[in-house]
C-alpha cells in the first residue's frame, strides 16, 4: 500500500435484515482517501451514506446480516479487529465522527465540557481537569466561548451545539473525521460559517475529512475529492475540479444539473423515477432505469473503469476509453 494512502477501503459491505428481506446498503464500495484530504459523498437519501459511515467507525445495529470487507488504516486492517480492540485503538482515536444532529449525540444532562473532554479521560487517560483544559482549548478554535464548557446542551444554538460536536470529534487528534450531514439542520449563513471552520481545522491540524452530504453546493468549498453513492454502490470516483466542472457519470451529471445556477438562466433539471429498492436490487446497472443515455449493455453490471484523466466511472459508456 503506497505510504501516502490514509485509508483503503475495498469491497465493503454492510447488509441489514428487514421484515421483507435483507437489504444491500452498502454493497462492494471501494476508494481510497489521502492524508489531509477531503472526500465528499453525496448522492440521493438512502443510497447508503450514513451507512457506510457506521460501517468504517463500526457502529452496528443488531439487525446486521453481513459485514465484510477490508478497510486499511494507515496500513493497519480494521474489519478484522475485534470489538474490544476496535474500541480501545481506533474508535475516536484514529477515526471520529460528527453525527447529523448534534443535539441527539449530546447527552441532555452532562455539561457540555465534559461531554467534550470525556474521550481524553477515557483514551488518553488523563486526569479530569487536565481533559476540561484541553476542552477549552478545542472549544477556543472551533469558535466557541469557553464560558459554555459548563452549560447543557439546551443551552447552545444549533450552530454552537454543531461547533461543540466538532470540537468533541477533533479533542484526540484522529487522523480522520466522518460528518454526516454536519450543516443540514441549520440555517444558511450558520452553514457558511460551519464550512468555513472546517476549511479551517483542515488547514490548521492537518485532519482528513469524509464530509456525507446532499447540499453539492455547499460541499464544493470542502472537497479535494468526490464519491458518488447510487443504491449502495460507488459510482464515481473524481478530484473535485473535473467532477463540479464536469462530471462522467449519468447520476453524477444529473445531480449537478439539479443544482440552481446564480448566474444562468437554465433551469435545474431533476431526475425521473425512483431509486430501486436495496431489498432486491437490478442485476445490471442500477441507474439504468432512470438512465436518458441506457443501452443494452445495461443489463449487465458495469465494473468501476479507470478514466484516462485517472478518475473512476461505474458505466458501460466508459468502457472504450478505459481501454485505452
Amino acid at each position: 500500500m503506497p505510504e501516502k494512502t490514509l485509508l483503503r477501503v475495498e469491497d465493503l459491505k454492510l447488509y441489514f435484515r428487514a421484515t421483507r428481506g435483507v437489504v444491500q446498503a452498502v454493497d462492494g464500495v471501494y476508494f481510497t482517501l489521502n492524508p489531509n484530504e477531503a472526500m465528499v459523498i453525496i448522492g440521493e437519501s438512502g443510497c447508503g451514506k450514513s451507512s457506510m459511515a457506521k460501517a468504517l467507525l463500526r457502529l452496528l445495529p443488531r439487525n446486521v446480516h453481513t459485514y465484510s470487507g477490508k478497510v486499511f488504516l494507515n496500513g493497519t486492517e480494521l474489519i478484522s479487529m475485534s470489538d474490544e480492540e476496535y474500541r480501545q485503538q481506533i474508535r475516536w482515536l484514529k477515526i471520529s465522527m460528527v453525527p447529523q444532529a448534534a443535539m441527539n449525540a449530546l447527552n441532555p444532562v452532562l455539561r457540555v465540557g465534559d461531554q467534550v473532554a470525556e474521550p481524553m479521560m477515557v483514551h488518553h487517560g488523563v486526569r479530569k481537569e487536565e481533559a476540561l483544559v484541553q476542552a477549552a482549548n478545542m472549544f477556543q478554535r472551533v469558535g466557541v466561548p469557553v464560558d459554555f464548557l459548563t452549560r447543557y446542551p439546551f443551552e447552545l444554538s444549533g450552530g454552537m451545539r454543531q461547533r461543540a460536536a466538532i470540537a468533541m470529534a477533533l479533542v484526540t487528534a484522529p487522523d480522520l473525521v466522518i460528518l454526516d450531514e454536519p450543516t443540514s439542520a441549520l440555517d444558511v449563513l450558520t452553514q457558511a460559517n460551519i464550512m468555513n471552520l472546517l476549511k479551517r481545522i483542515k488547514k490548521e491540524i492537518a485532519t482528513s475529512f469524509i464530509l456525507i452530504t446532499h447540499d453539492i453546493a455547499t460541499s464544493s468549498e470542502l472537497a479535494d475529492r468526490v464519491g458518488v453513492m447510487y443504491a449502495g454502490q460507488m459510482v464515481e470516483l473524481s478530484d473535485a475540479h473535473r467532477f463540479f466542472t464536469a462530471p462522467l457519470h449519468p447520476y453524477s451529471q444529473k445531480l449537478m444539473a439539479s443544482v440552481p445556477k446564480l448566474r444562468s438562466t437554465v433551469e435545474p433539471e431533476f431526475i425521473t423515477g425512483q431509486p430501486p429498492s436495496l431489498i432486491n436490487p437490478p442485476t445490471g446497472c442500477r441507474f439504468a432505469a432512470r438512465c436518458p443515455l441506457r443501452f443494452e449493455k445495461c443489463d449487465q453490471d458495469p465494473p468501476m473503469f479507470q478514466h484516462p484523466d485517472g478518475r473512476q466511472v461505474k458505466c458501460w459508456l466508459y468502457e472504450k476509453e478505459a481501454r485505452s
